[in-house]
């Protein structure tokens, strides 16, 4: 299967008063068109750094990022966003919040399209009769939902997902997980997951890429089998044990707090 995204070599630093400060180290990265990757690592190991590459917010200083075979050297409208603070604007209604990246990018769907298809992704993430309701009016989960509908509105290749879970509560946090194999299988896209929550990367992503402590290289990658979409009761199987438990002994690799090799 053709890779979608691939980042060849990626070298990153940023400028600071006492010098440079290494973030991304030869990073490689290769995602199949319509795979869902996770990536996983020490805090402040250029995870967040890695989405503003791959979305060309951002140049690496060595190295190149490719998305469908096209090399990335700036802003891509073939990209959404999603974040752990869903910055949805409280003077606009939740539907107007959806379509605002149509009003910045222009689209080739008409006005009544551009609002038929906002209503059928709030409808397929559960807030179907909350379109005119203001941001403070909606629950964390609710108001994070609706920030997955906006990215998804002008139908990206790729999604990439900044920890948008990690501030939500455990039950509201697996629910969401669920939501996200639903407009997966609705809506397809090549996916970027960062996260902290390992369950979560084992539950949502294909392949789990494990970054080594700053500067960041590729450390570990897990593939995970799927033949279809899991439910919950699958975090509790034998086989997702074995997955965490690799995982987690990935990250106490990178964080220095074990010298043993792979499990």
């Amino acid at each position: 299967m053709e890779n979608l995204i691939e980042i060849k070599g990626v070298r990153h630093a940023y400028r600071t008063d006492s010098g440079p400060l290494p973030v991304l180290d030869g990073l490689e990265i290769a995602v199949p068109e319509g795979g869902f990757v996770a990536v996983v690592g020490p805090s402040g190991c250029g995870k967040s750094t890695l989405t503003r590459l791959v979305a060309g917010l951002m140049k690496p200083d060595h190295g190149e990022v490719w998305l469908h075979g096209e090399r990335v050297k700036g802003p891509r409208s073939t990209v959404g966003m999603a974040f752990q603070n869903p910055v949805l604007l409280e003077w606009r209604s939740i539907l107007k919040n959806v379509l605002l990246p149509l009003e910045i990018v222009p689209s080739k769907l008409s006005k009544k399209e551009a609002e038929d298809r906002a209503r059928m992704l709030l409808s397929l993430v559960g807030l179907e009769g909350f379109e005119d309701k203001r941001p403070s009016e909606l629950s964390g989960g609710m108001r994070q939902r609706a920030s997955l509908c906006r990215a998804l509105i002008h139908q990206p290749e790729v999604l990439i997902l900044d920890e948008p879970f990690g501030a939500l509560d455990a039950f509201t946090r697996e629910d969401l997980w669920q939501t996200m194999h639903k407009v997966k299988e609705r809506e397809p896209f090549t996916g970027v997951l960062i996260t902290h929550d390992l369950r979560e990367s084992i539950f949502l992503a294909d392949q789990v890429v494990v970054l080594s402590g700053r500067p960041a290289k590729t450390q570990y990658v897990l593939d995970i089998p799927r033949n279809a979409a899991p439910t919950l009761d699958d975090l509790y199987t034998t086989e997702a044990a074995e997955q965490l438990n690799i995982l987690r002994h990935q990250i106490q690799v990178a964080q220095g707090r074990t010298t043993e090799g792979a499990t």
